[in-house]
């Protein structure tokens, strides 16, 4: 890749995965962040240039010769309209790995801008969502009349310190699915089912993920739900949590859960990614009652993040792609999970009606 292009947030749990993949393939991005004490040390081992900015009004000043950020640093529902801002003022691409339902809505809504800017807004190139908006694409291309779409996934990759907060910020507001091309709040635990995700049928839990944004732009589709594996007892318990979402909404809750998280979370190291694979899960129906399921058994969450956004950033830089809003798989098609390392492919299923 010939052209400059910058992480922000680079120091982070996967920003720093992301950042040691690139340099180990030859790539030189621009590391860049708020904090120079976690930047420059980073910056050093690597032999990469770095830039120290917070993002914010002067962000802009600092991309003036970048052509795409690949942006890191949550929790993005703060982070991550500033630096789609930024990007508008200084023409460069931007791309995030985002899973949050309102930083992808907002990212539709640059749509307009982001073609009078000439450049190509794509959130969520890394496990969000990557993999379930192939997903979606595969089943709309499959049943091209799909009326409803359910999407999810089964993992035991772990969790890191980013992705943690991002959870306790979302903590008060509940789950929520797409109805009729709108998307509608629901009580956290209130949908359940038993699903395959592929390792066995296991009772599951409807989740806020960010398909249920991402997946109606990319297919048109206007019921869509997202699920995880869980217990009964534990649906049953998110439901009564749910209802403490006020409490924990609160500022001095937040602090102390994220200050929590700060002390004791460090996230997966590469023996446990290694050895947790993600199983991907798609089931799409029509009107007349034909369902359509696919899986795919994917590298695990973080490795799958460093992978997707590589793949993306490498494919917009070195192509000709349209300027404007879009998904991962809107951009590079169904099959961009397939390439990635560690995935299968897609195995699919039909049922009809009768």
């Amino acid at each position: 890749m010939q052209k400059k292009w910058l992480i922000y947030g680079a120091y982070g749990y996967t920003g720093e995965l992301i950042a040691r993949e690139a340099k180990k393939r030859g790539w030189n991005p621009v590391l860049a962040g708020r904090n120079p004490d976690k930047l420059k040390p980073l910056g050093k081992e690597l032999e990469l240039e770095t830039r120290v900015f917070p993002v914010g009004p002067s962000a802009a000043e600092n991309l003036s010769d970048i052509a795409l950020v690949l942006h890191c640093a949550g929790p993005f529902q703060k982070t991550s309209a500033p630096m789609i801002k930024a990007c508008l003022e200084a023409g460069a691409d931007y791309m995030d790995i985002t899973g949050e339902i309102s930083v992808f809505e907002h990212s539709f809504a640059q749509d307009a801008k982001a073609k009078e800017a000439g450049i190509t807004i794509c959130s969520g190139v890394g496990f969000d969502v990557i993999p379930t908006d192939c997903t979606a694409l595969k089943l709309k291309e499959l049943l091209p009349d799909a009326s409803s779409l359910s999407l999810g996934f089964d993992s035991d990759s772990g969790i890191s310190p980013g992705t943690f907060k991002t959870m306790i910020e979302g903590m008060g507001s509940g789950s929520a699915e797409r109805q009729n091309g709108q998307l509608i709040p629901v009580p956290i635990g209130s949908q359940h089912r038993t699903i395959d995700f592929g390792r066995g049928s296991r009772s599951a839990m409807g989740i806020p993920w960010g398909d249920v944004s991402t997946a109606f732009h990319t297919t048109g589709i206007p019921n869509i739900a997202t699920w995880i594996p869980m217990k009964k007892s534990r649906i049953f318990g998110a439901r009564i949590f749910g209802s403490a979402g006020a409490i924990l909404a609160l500022p001095a809750v937040q602090k102390a859960l994220k200050n929590l998280v700060n002390r004791r979370v460090k996230g997966p190291d590469e023996t446990r990614r290694a050895g947790a694979p993600a199983y991907i899960w798609g089931e799409a129906r029509n009107e007349d009652g034909v369902v359509k399921t696919v899986r795919i058994k994917t590298a695990n969450v973080y490795d799958l993040t460093v992978y997707g956004a590589l793949e993306s950033v490498n494919r917009l830089l070195d192509g000709e792609f349209p300027k404007g809003s879009y998904t991962p798989a809107m951009l590079f098609g169904s099959g961009l999970v397939e390439e990635l390392p560690g995935s299968g492919t897609f195995e699919e299923e039909t049922i009809y009606p009768g």
